[in-house]
């Protein structure tokens, strides 16, 4: 069976940057279950994944504006320690935060006792990433799965 829309799939993955250093891996851990053609994972990654079946293995560059977008300057804001009252920051600290867009998860990327430099870019953005991927199985999906549009079970979401 391919992986096509509204397909579950359990894949095993290393993500690296491209000097080779390692982000994240499944292979030590769960493997990856997603959707297939639900936004589940970044679309670079499953535009690739398209049309693979199990036990493929593939090397997948994914530029940017196909991962977590491009590292936008107008994410990054300085603010007034004040509005941290009682809270330890410090360079990398992560906290979710409300916006105009709703909560966000932002960065601390400076701090003094007078401001706070906070970027809510996405950790990833503006960074190519290199995928080492394994597909290890592929089913169609659940009815319930689709409505939901995430896998359950090992490795997916547990309700």
């Amino acid at each position: 069976m391919q992986i096509a829309n509204d397909k579950a799939v359990l894949l095993n993955y290393t993500l690296k940057d491209t000097d080779g250093a390692v982000l994240e891996s499944s292979v030590d851990a769960d493997p990856l279950a997603y959707l297939h053609g639900h936004d589940n994972i970044i679309v670079g990654l499953e535009k690739e994944l398209a049309g693979k079946t199990v036990g493929d293995k593939l090397e997948v560059t994914v530029q940017p504006a196909e991962a977590y977008g491009e590292h936008s300057p107008d994410m990054v804001q300085v603010v007034d320690r004040s509005l941290f009252e009682g809270m330890d920051v410090a360079p990398g600290i992560q906290f979710q935060a409300q916006t105009s867009q709703g909560v966000q998860v932002v960065t601390v990327v400076s701090a003094d006792d007078d401001e706070v430099t906070i970027d809510g870019n996405h950790p990833m953005a503006g960074k190519t990433l290199v995928f080492d991927v394994e597909v290890l199985e592929v089913r169609d999906a659940s009815e319930e799965e689709l409505q939901h549009k995430h896998v359950h079970g090992p490795g997916g979401h547990h309700h």
